[in-house]
């Protein structure tokens, strides 16, 4: 079984989502990646894409629902790998 490819930290405020991504701590190149991250709050569903924002960072601007509890999953397909997901949860 394989293991994740890489590690990725959310920071989610309402009106910027940012999204670092890490290989073992080591900052990964962002530049040619896909990515989106879906916003689930109650019943409401959200897709943002994200945009690639300098090295290892990917982000989004506008205005979202991240309340406490907001879970996410981000999908993200980085040059040359298969596409990934990760979950995560707003605390």
């Amino acid at each position: 079984a394989e293991g994740r490819a890489f590690d990725a930290e959310l920071v989610a405020k309402p009106e910027l989502i940012t999204v670092y991504l890490a290989d073992h701590g080591k900052p990964l190149t962002t530049k040619i990646a896909k990515a989106k991250l879906i916003l689930l709050s109650g019943v409401e569903k959200s897709e943002i894409p994200l945009e690639p924002a300098g090295e290892s960072k990917l982000e989004a601007k506008g205005k979202f629902n991240v309340a406490k509890g907001t879970k996410a999953v981000l999908e993200v397909t980085l040059e040359g790998k298969r596409p990934s997901s990760l979950r995560f949860e707003v605390k």
